[in-house]
């Protein structure tokens, strides 16, 4: 019987280009210079600054990591760190040049927002081009809008939060952010507030050889509710491009957040971002995460489960193709008593494509009562492809209760026949073992408030087999 062949995901939605236009483009490279420039060019406070000095300082004292996938692709020399495109920040669509507007007309995020969102921010290589919210939330005392407005604005919140999830000194590439950053979301949301609709920013990056360095910021009050939505894309061009975004999130006392992500980026970018949330008493903070795009990537979200009895669910996707190297999981810290953690994860590798899953779970010794169970599956569609497993656990006091499984496998011909036995072709024999494999995960992403996430699943999971 043939081996199973999945074709590559359609990307002529993600793949436009437009001419690379912009009001400003950084000279490549990284010195103190080109940090002092972006910040002079943004008229920022002091303080912020020397954020970003003392950022530099640590990605030049941080060695680049080398236990995970082989990074000497990236040179910094040839990377432009800030892209300033020809739009200000508008509040209406109609406001964006068309060019811009098409781009994200095209991706469906303006669709999306008069269906299913409450709030929308989209950023165009280094800045935000557009930002929304409803009036409602607005009297209820939310705060969403770009993050370099909240730095001016909201200083003392910004401040206060700034650098405490993710400091400088976590790695390499966060170090780098730190000196670099640019666009990104703040988001607060008020004592007992339950934003019922979801918000979205989503970050598209047009420019070749260039960085994406957005930092999200998201305050979660005691007793509210939010959920965020994050998309990303790129098209694909000849050389390398580098995301190296920052998300420090806080889940207060009785809080809830819901994160859900959908990257997409193109396979000439190397996806180095870094996510962490603290979570205090009685609060859940739920990951929800689709991986489909990125020649690298190394992503793996941060849990610190700081309060008794606080709660964390992760659940995540990734696909990776020929060519692409996806490198992700997750780190939970369990810093506190009747902390809990659950864990799905699933992988789905072809022609040569590289899928690895690692977890670092550490469970303190004053965390008497904790639960963690982690689960993941991975699914190789050919025999050549690759999928590893890389579990590290420190557990601290016997008074818990952890596991974790395991499954690596193929598509059985035992399966396809069966199901050609029924009278389905073999192509969609498999695309009903792939859809089948994927069902539990994919039903949690947010498909239905945006039509770039529908894409992408319906393409790369449901796409033509044979």
């Amino acid at each position: 019987m043939a081996k199973t062949q999945v074709d590559d995901i359609n990307r002529s939605i993600y793949n436009i280009k437009n001419e690379d236009n912009y009001s400003y483009k950084m000279q490549k490279g990284l010195d103190e210079k080109i940090v002092r420039e972006i910040s002079s060019m943004k008229n920022e406070p002091t303080w912020m600054l020397e954020c970003r000095l003392k950022g530099l300082e640590m990605y030049n004292k941080l060695e680049m990591p080398t236990w995970g996938p082989d990074l000497s692709v990236l040179n910094m020399d040839e990377i432009s760190t800030y892209v300033k495109p020809k739009s200000e920040l508008n509040t209406s669509w109609e406001d964006v040049p068309e060019e811009i507007k098409n781009t994200f007309d095209a991706l469906g995020i303006p669709e999306a927002e008069k269906k299913s969102l409450a709030g929308v921010g989209a950023q165009y290589d280094s800045e935000v081009v557009y930002h929304s919210l409803q009036e409602d939330l607005l009297k209820q005392g939310v705060i969403y809008t770009d993050f370099e407005t909240a730095v001016k604005k909201y200083e003392n919140i910004v401040k206060k939060y700034f650098m405490k999830c993710v400091p400088a000194e976590d790695h390499k590439f966060a170090a780098l952010h730190y000196a670099v950053w640019s666009g990104g979301s703040f988001v607060y949301v008020p004592k007992g507030v339950n934003v019922e609709i979801p918000l979205q920013s989503y970050f598209r990056l047009n420019s070749p050889e260039s960085g994406q360095f957005e930092h999200t910021l998201i305050i979660v009050d005691e007793g509210a509710n939010l959920h965020f939505i994050e998309g990303c894309s790129a098209p694909k061009y000849n050389k390398v491009n580098l995301h190296a975004g920052c998300v420090e999130l806080f889940v207060k006392e009785n809080a809830r957040l819901r994160y859900s992500t959908i990257e997409n980026w193109s396979k000439n970018m190397l996806n180095l971002n870094t996510k962490k949330v603290i979570v205090e008493k009685n609060g859940v903070m739920e990951w929800v995460t689709g991986s489909f795009g990125s020649r690298i990537s190394m992503l793996y979200p941060m849990s610190i489960l700081k309060g008794d009895n606080a709660k964390m669910e992760y659940t995540g996707i990734s696909f990776a193709g020929e060519g692409q190297n996806l490198d992700t999981g997750l780190k939970v810290v369990h810093g506190a008593k009747n902390t809990a953690s659950v864990v799905s994860s699933k992988s789905i590798s072809k022609s040569g494509g590289i899928a690895t899953f690692r977890s670092n779970v550490v469970v303190a010794p004053n965390a008497d009562g904790s639960k963690s169970n982690i689960s993941c599956e991975s699914l190789m569609l050919d025999d050549w492809s690759v999928s590893d497993t890389i579990p590290v656990s420190n557990i601290g006091t016997d008074d818990v209760e952890f596991s974790h499984e395991a499954k690596i496998g193929k598509i059985s011909d035992e399966a396809i026949f069966y199901l050609m036995s029924r009278g389905l072709s073999e192509e969609e024999a498999k695309a009903m073992i792939v859809r089948g494999f994927a069902s539990p995960i994919s039903k949690e992403l947010p498909v239905e408030y945006a039509a770039e996430m529908n894409n992408l699943i319906n393409l790369e999971l449901e796409g033509a087999i044979g």
